[in-house]
C-alpha cells in the first residue's frame, strides 16, 4: 500500500508535469509536428523505437525521418519512397542501429501498412483489447519479419519503447499523448514505461522493490501506480520523471 504522503506527491508532480511544456524535451515533440492521424501514429512509431541514449544524439536521427517525409510520414513509408532516404547499407544510422537495419523496419511497416491500413487496424485485426495484448502482437509481428534488434523479440522485457508508444497512442485528453486508440484500448491497461531512471525513483519512493528492469517488474510498478490513478495508471509516468528531475536538481544544489 502507497502512503498517503507519497500519493499525495505522485498526483502534485503528474499534474506538474502533464503540460504542453513537457513536450519540447521529448521525443513525444515529432507526433506533433505532423497533420492527421496516419503520419501521427507513423512518425510516433519511427520516434518512439529511436528513443534510447542521449537525446541530442537520437532527436536528429527522428528529425532525419521527418524531414526525408517532409512531413507525409505515412505516405513516405507506404510508396516506398524511404529507400532513397534509408538505402539498404552497412553506414551506420545510430549507434548498434546501421541503415540496413532501420531500412528493413521501415520494409517490415510499409508491409504492415499496407495490409492493414495503419498500426491501430492491424492491432484491432489482432483482437487488441489491452495494451499488454497491444504490445505482444507488435513484438510478435515484427520478430516474424525478423526485426529483433529495434523492436523486442518477445515481452520478457520491459518493451519500454513500446509501452512509451502504447502511452502516447491511448491515452486521451492530454496535452502530450494523442489518444488516437482510445477507443479500442482503455489506458487503464497502460503498462509503465520502465528504464533505468523509473526503476532508480521508484525504488528510492519504495513502490517496488527490485533492480531488475523486465516486464514483470513493469506490470508490478503498474498495479501500485493503480492504486493512486485507478483509471489512468500510467499518468504516474510524469510524476516519476518529475521527481527524478528535481532529484537531479537537489544533488546538484547540494555540490
Amino acid at each position: 500500500m502507497i502512503e498517503k504522503p507519497t500519493a499525495a506527491l505522485l498526483r502534485l508532480y503528474a499534474d506538474k508535469y502533464e503540460t504542453a511544456d513537457f513536450l519540447a524535451d521529448d521525443p513525444s515533440w515529432f507526433m506533433h509536428q505532423v497533420a492527421g492521424a496516419l503520419n501521427q501514429e507513423a512518425i510516433a512509431f519511427l520516434a518512439s523505437s529511436l528513443s534510447y541514449g542521449s537525446r541530442k544524439q537520437f532527436f536528429p536521427k527522428i528529425q532525419y525521418l521527418l524531414d526525408c517525409s517532409a512531413g507525409n510520414v505515412d505516405g513516405w513509408i507506404r510508396s516506398g519512397d524511404f529507400v532513397h532516404d534509408v538505402p539498404d547499407t552497412s553506414a551506420c544510422y545510430y549507434r548498434l542501429y546501421t541503415f540496413h537495419v532501420i531500412h528493413q523496419l521501415l520494409v517490415a511497416y510499409q508491409r504492415l501498412l499496407n495490409d492493414y491500413g495503419s498500426m491501430g487496424g492491424y492491432l484491432q485485426t489482432e483482437k487488441c483489447h489491452t495494451a499488454p495484448e497491444a504490445v505482444h502482437a507488435i513484438s510478435r509481428y515484427f520478430s516474424a519479419c525478423g526485426i529483433e534488434s529495434v523492436i523486442p523479440k518477445d515481452t520478457r522485457s520491459a518493451c519500454k519503447r513500446l509501452c512509451m508508444y502504447m502511452r502516447w497512442m491511448v491515452r486521451d485528453h492530454s496535452p502530450v499523448d494523442l489518444g488516437l486508440w482510445c477507443k479500442f484500448i482503455p489506458k487503464s491497461s497502460l503498462i509503465i514505461p520502465l528504464d533505468t531512471h523509473v526503476l532508480r525513483v521508484a525504488n528510492e519512493l519504495q513502490l517496488i522493490r527490485t533492480h531488475t528492469s523486465s516486464m514483470a517488474t513493469a506490470l508490478k510498478l503498474t498495479e501500485a501506480m493503480r492504486t493512486v490513478f485507478p483509471t489512468d495508471p500510467v499518468k504516474a509516468d510524469f510524476a516519476l520523471f518529475g521527481m527524478g528531475v528535481n532529484a537531479k536538481r537537489g544533488n546538484k544544489s547540494n555540490h
